[in-house]
């Protein structure tokens, strides 16, 4: 059955956030990534990513933050984005429907990209201090 609310408030985005990495952290390929990284301060995390999410599609700026570099010395490559941005856009779909929702898909698509353009820089990079994963 096809949702038929579209993301609205703050409610909305912590359970579009909690249902999502609720996925992410039983995950084969990436959960252990984000667990080990993130170990006890999932509710820290998940509120970071609440703030996050509220900015960007409720246009309420309660975010402040740089959400790249917490994750430039991350283990990861095409296929952990592939995997992130696949339980990501299940999640939204089996949540909400609409123009918001839709925009939440569209700007992880966006960050995905951004994130992996500039891991793939920074890899490669010589001297850097960052490990590659191919």
């Amino acid at each position: 059955m096809t949702p038929v609310k579209d993301i609205e408030n703050i409610n909305d985005i912590k359970r579009m956030v909690n249902t999502f990495y609720g996925k992410v952290r039983k995950d084969n390929l990436i959960g252990p990534i984000f667990n080990d990284k993130i170990q006890n301060h999932w509710d820290e995390h998940l509120s970071k990513l609440h703030s996050f999410w509220q900015s960007i599609l409720l246009k309420e700026q309660t975010y402040f933050g740089y959400p790249f570099p917490p994750h430039a010395q991350l283990p990861i490559n095409k296929t952990h984005f592939d995997r992130w941005l696949s339980l990501f856009t299940e999640t939204v779909d089996d949540l909400f429907s609409g123009p918001v929702a839709d925009e939440a898909k569209n700007r992880a698509y966006s960050i995905a990209d951004i994130f992996q353009g500039k891991l793939d820089y920074l890899q490669k990079k010589p001297g850097n201090k960052f490990r590659s994963t191919e």
